[in-house]
């Protein structure tokens, strides 16, 4: 992989020439919104004082710079095209336009006009989003992983290989191999080790690595055996980015590992963080969403309810009443449309919900699937029960189960249930303790990382999920 060195540090070439590129495309756009404004560029300095040059660059350094601040080049590659048009949606609009208002507040020498700022922000998505899909059409996006090296061959670098050599891992690395550390017989598949004389340290220079993963199953060094500290504290002051297991597993597959999940990790590590800004946009995130859904969606709902009274006569009951665990294990009723026969448990005993399920109607069948029965729940969302975004709310019985079964599994109580969940995303519906266990890492995850950004993300993967039939419970 070609590196170029800028100030004393080593920069991939691929990701550089594509930052040149997209920076170059941000100037272009600021003149096509010029020119698209006045008329031309020639009517521009009667209109517009100062050097319209530093305008311009100005516009396409804040733009790219809120690029990086919202991790779109970190994140694009394991989100995919609709992370990136996501995050580069929020980059431009959002906050590059907050930022150049401040600045022109500031300098009012630099200040592009509103007209203007509105047009090249829209071209740029444009020209931006395309030359991204092209570039990556055209080149594939092996150029920009990162080479990583495991420490370590036992059971969590087991684990890591399992679950990063799938065919349907789309993270932004590639793992060179792993190095086991000790004399116990590796765990890791006999292709993927990599086992010679070479230090820590003149390995990562052979392979061109760029990150260390350490995975040794020891939690201290001593339990561990052998433990390349100098090795490590000589690659790391290198430049090379070392970081644990855990790390690792939340960056990469984007959840929380209960096998190696501690009291302290959760205590000491970023995220986990609740305050009452937060707090506050979130709630006016779910209001205005909830409004806006109703006014679009009444008449589906509406229709939904005159084909369940039609399929089982007009004293059938429309809405379906339903206790479930909320927010710090508060209980709240919810509301869903009903789908199945009225007597669905009719012995008073909590059962989940099967595929191709006996007790769902034929109109139920139908909603089910399009997600319509779960629109009541929008009340639950205004009333404040509910977030829009958060983990899916279990009923008491099941919670029971699972927080004596499943450590740690009070702790997606933290937030507030939601309509749709980062766990009904990237896990499939499952009726037993071994699936509740599976989704808590992605709900733990999602605790841990809540923000309007993950919540935007979740909405709009939703959305494909819904369209496409994607997932159907």
């Amino acid at each position: 992989m070609a590196y170029i060195r800028l100030f004393n540090h080593s920069f991939r070439l691929p990701p550089v020439l594509v930052l040149l590129s997209e920076w170059l495309l941000l100037v272009i756009s600021a003149y096509i919104g010029i020119w698209l404004r006045f008329g031309g560029i020639e009517t521009v300095n009667t209109q517009l004082s100062g050097s319209i040059v530093l305008k311009v660059v100005t516009f396409a350094i804040v733009l790219s710079l809120c690029t990086h601040a919202m991790r779109v080049y970190e994140s694009g590659l394991s989100e995919g095209h609709t992370g990136i048009l996501l995050r580069t949606l929020v980059s431009y609009s959002l906050l590059g336009c907050s930022a150049l208002t401040i600045i022109y507040y500031m300098m009012p020498s630099l200040y592009l006009g509103r007209g203007v700022l509105a047009i090249s922000v829209a071209v740029a998505m444009v020209l931006v989003s395309i030359f991204r899909f092209l570039y990556f059409l055209g080149m594939g996006d092996a150029r920009f992983k990162r080479n990583v090296l495991v420490l370590g061959a036992g059971e969590r670098a087991q684990r890591i290989e399992q679950r990063v050599f799938k065919p349907d891992f789309h993270g932004n690395i590639s793992i060179v191999g792993f190095v086991p550390v000790n004399t116990s017989e590796p765990l890791v598949k006999s292709e993927h080790l990599l086992i010679d004389a070479r230090t820590l340290s003149q390995l990562t220079l052979d392979y061109e690595i760029d990150e260390i993963v350490v995975a040794l199953d020891g939690r201290r060094q001593g339990d561990a055996g052998y433990f390349p500290e100098s090795e490590l504290l000589e690659c790391k002051m290198s430049g090379i980015s070392v970081l644990e297991a855990m790390a690792f597993y939340e960056r990469e597959l984007q959840y929380v590992e209960l096998s190696e999940l501690r009291a302290s990790w959760m205590i000491y590590s970023d995220g986990f963080n609740f305050n009452i800004l937060r707090d506050l946009l979130k709630r006016f995130f779910d209001i205005s969403v909830s409004l806006i859904l109703l006014v679009v969606i009444w008449p589906v709902i509406l229709a939904a309810a005159i084909a369940i009274k039609i399929e089982e006569g007009p004293k059938a009951p429309i809405l379906f009443r339903q206790t479930r665990v909320g927010e710090r294990g508060k209980h709240f009723e919810l509301l869903k449309m009903r789908s199945m026969v009225t007597n669905a448990e009719e012995d008073g005993e909590a059962k989940w919900a099967q595929q191709n399920d006996s007790r769902v109607t034929k109109v139920g069948s139908v909603i089910r699937d399009i997600r319509v029965d779960e629109l009541p729940q929008i009340y639950n969302v205004l009333r404040g029960e509910m977030s829009f975004i958060g983990p899916r709310p279990e009923r008491p019985e099941f919670v029971e189960s699972f927080i004596e079964q499943i450590p740690f599994y009070d702790s997606r109580h933290y937030v507030k249930p939601g309509l749709m969940g980062w766990a009904q995303l990237c896990y499939p519906y499952g009726a037993l303790v071994e699936d509740a266990a599976q989704k808590l890492r992605y709900d733990l995850y999602y605790v841990k990382n809540h923000s309007l950004m993950l919540d935007l993300r979740i909405l709009v993967q939703t959305i494909e999920v819904v369209l496409i039939g994607k997932g159907v419970r």
